[in-house]
């Protein structure tokens, strides 16, 4: 458990403008967030279109991301699906491609009841050994996951080991870091809410912004695990702006390939039926990453 800790961007997928994966993009993005610092990286989460993804494509980027990583840093791959049977097929490929987690949001086109969802995750951990990250986020899924049912499911299944809480309910950060000490470990999954859930016991970040500003993500970590919260807090102040962005725009996917691209990294479009930004979100953008002092590349 101990290093899966810190801020990890969960990346995008970079495409080309026929909206098919630059490969190229892929490894170049990988290498420019290892040169960062960043504590670990996720691959195939929200940010990175997996619900846009094919099977095939999820599984190329495992193996690609994994190979060229090489070790050098934890890999966390998202292996969620709709059906228990596909999830277990997903994580099975990420743990035998040699990926250090796996995270998975519930199933939740179906709404399943808790049992349903216990019975999920319980399957899951059953047939593979690879650590897990649950994933409680109630505003994509439409299911907030009960305290309660997160920490039996850890203490019951040895290889779930965190949860990523995305709900916004600090309440149940806090619930989760104290009874849940010893069997499961907290990261924060809501943008604005990074400080506080530290501060709870939150002992890492999965974090959209890593993607944009991924040397300041991992510098407040540190500093707040050094007890240098003013520092931590100046750089939350600094990040602020970009994470109510994030959060607020419904694009947040967009917004950050944008802004790899603006940077000189590999981002692209989107696959549709996400439209780019429109010249004020454009704007906004420009206007954020000008405020942070992040040098943009030429770039149309």
């Amino acid at each position: 458990m101990s290093k899966i800790r810190g801020a990890f961007p969960v990346l995008i997928t970079p495409m080309n403008e026929h909206q098919e994966i630059d490969w190229g993009g892929v490894k170049n993005n990988i290498h420019y967030f290892i040169d960062q610092g960043v504590a670990g990286v996720i691959i195939n989460g929200s940010t990175g279109e997996f619900v846009s993804l094919t099977k095939e494509e999820k599984y190329k980027m495992v193996e690609t991301v994994v190979q060229e990583v090489n070790g050098r840093i934890p890999v966390m791959v998202g292996t969620a699906s709709e059906t228990t049977k596909e999830t277990i097929e997903y994580t099975k490929q990420a743990e035998a491609n040699g990926a250090d987690a796996a995270l998975i949001i519930n199933p939740y086109y179906c709404k399943p009841k808790e049992e349903e969802i216990y019975f999920h995750f319980k399957e899951v951990a059953k047939e593979t050994d690879i650590p897990i990250m649950l994933y409680n986020n109630p505003g994509l899924s439409g299911i907030d996951m009960s305290t309660e049912l997160m920490l039996r499911l850890a203490r019951e299944c040895e290889t779930i080991t965190h949860v990523k809480e995305s709900s916004g309910d600090i309440q149940k950060a806090r619930d989760l870091a104290r009874e849940g000490k010893g069997d499961i470990e907290v990261f924060c999954g809501a943008e604005e809410l990074v400080m506080e859930s530290y501060f709870v016991g939150a002992t890492g970040w999965v974090s959209v912004a890593g993607n944009i500003v991924p040397k300041l993500v991992t510098d407040m970590f540190h500093y707040f695990q050094n007890g240098e919260i003013d520092k931590a807090w100046e750089i939350n102040d600094r990040i602020l702006p970009l994470c109510h962005f994030l959060e607020g725009s419904g694009k947040y996917v967009q917004i950050v390939k944008r802004a790899l691209e603006l940077t000189g990294q590999a981002g692209g479009p989107s696959r549709y039926p996400r439209l780019g930004l429109s010249p004020a979100e454009e704007q906004q953008l420009r206007d954020i990453l000008s405020q942070l002092n992040i040098t943009l590349a030429t770039v149309k």
